[in-house]
């Protein structure tokens, strides 16, 4: 059987992008665990830590600071039996799916709204550069074309 590959904590830093400073706050926080320590006190890790941080990391994408990340993962490990674990798993992600899902729209509605905002903002350069910027809102380039709400409300607010 092949031993299995340890990593310092050095090694495991340029794997996963993190510092090692940040590795020893996600040691302290219960989030990371060595896979064991050397006599002389250094930090081992396996292939097991790069799939946690990467857990981690994701956690994160979804919106959770690193002391929410580690309650999570003490009330995950509360269970004492992995189905009870595992169903505890599934409805946090079922939840963070339907966030997910929904920021997503929310995202593509604002993207929408920047690409009408800039295809309107495109046709902004036949005014002469001394023009008042009081006069962009009656401008005759725009005359029938409504200006969407992320240029309207600039000149909602210019008298």
């Amino acid at each position: 059987m092949p031993a299995i590959e340890r990593m310092r904590i050095g090694q495991l830093s340029e794997r996963t992008g993190k510092t090692a400073r940040a590795l020893r706050l996600y040691e302290q926080l219960g989030l990371l665990v060595p896979a064991e320590r050397t006599a002389s006190g250094y930090r081992l890790y396996d292939e097991s830590a790069v799939l946690r941080i990467e857990w981690i990391d994701r956690l994160g994408e979804c919106g959770f600071s690193l002391n929410e990340t580690q309650q999570f993962l003490k009330d995950l490990n509360a269970h004492e039996h992995g189905p009870a674990q595992m169903m505890h798993l599934r409805r946090f992600y079922e939840i963070r799916h339907r966030e997910t899902k929904a920021q997503i729209e929310r995202l593509q509605r604002l993207s929408h709204e920047l690409e009408a905002s800039l295809e309107y903002l495109s046709t902004c350069q036949t005014c002469a550069p001394s023009t008042h910027k009081s006069q962009c809102s009656g401008c005759s380039q725009h005359e029938d074309n409504h200006a969407p709400k992320l240029v309207a409300a600039i000149h909602a607010g210019q008298h």
